[in-house]
């Protein structure tokens, strides 16, 4: 056996298996960087969601979404709730069933089935223009004001009418949930109102 060689090729294997060691370490090294980067965003990640109409980017945590989704939300619901003729109210009706929480959502169809009901032997409608949105990250609501326009039979019952409603949204497992949406009393520019006060008509909530 040639024992020069031997030692060129114990060499050259030992070269061999640095090399291999550098690549696992490196290696190594990159999927702990990896995890730590995982444990760092985990619980702290906004996702950008997509809403029924897409106006505006907002975000969403594993608590609570953002203003502008509250908003774009908001203004959804109460196109769902308050822009209804006999024959949109129904599909109306089951899409808006979709969103609303769990424990709402008996009391929530029991109203709309009564206020669809009535729609239909009236041959009623309501339209509702969307003027403004304030929107309380902090509770998850949106005050919706704007102006509501009511028909019979082809023809308004009164002039439109300034209104404003409060939608108030859960969200929890990765979705949102409407807890509420009910009637408030609106708010001339500079006046205070009591959110969740009664409707000084007596009109019913939505």
């Amino acid at each position: 056996m040639d024992f020069a060689q031997h030692q060129n090729d114990l060499r050259a294997q030992r070269r061999a298996n640095r090399v291999l060691s550098a690549i696992v370490g490196a290696l190594s090294l990159s999927v702990l960087l990896c995890l730590v980067v995982i444990v760092s965003i985990v619980g702290s990640d906004r996702t950008v969601i997509v809403p029924p109409n897409i106006d505006r980017t907002f975000w969403v945590t594993k608590e609570k979404a953002s203003r502008e989704y509250l908003e774009e939300m908001a203004s959804y619901v109460a196109w769902l709730v308050l822009d209804v003729t006999p024959t949109t109210v129904d599909w109306k009706k089951n899409v808006l069933l979709n969103w609303v929480a769990p424990d709402q959502h008996a009391a929530m169809k029991t109203k709309m089935d009564i206020e669809a009901e009535r729609l239909r032997s009236n041959n009623a409608a309501t339209f509702f223009l969307v003027q403004q949105l304030a929107a309380d990250e902090a509770k998850q609501s949106v005050v919706v004001t704007g102006r509501l326009r009511r028909q019979i039979n082809g023809a308004d019952v009164t002039d439109p009418e300034t209104r404003s409603y409060l939608a108030q949204f859960q969200y929890v497992g990765g979705r949102v949930h409407i807890q509420s949406f009910k009637e408030i009393p609106y708010a001339q520019a500079g006046q205070q109102v009591r959110v969740g006060a009664a409707d000084p008509n007596g009109a019913p909530a939505r």
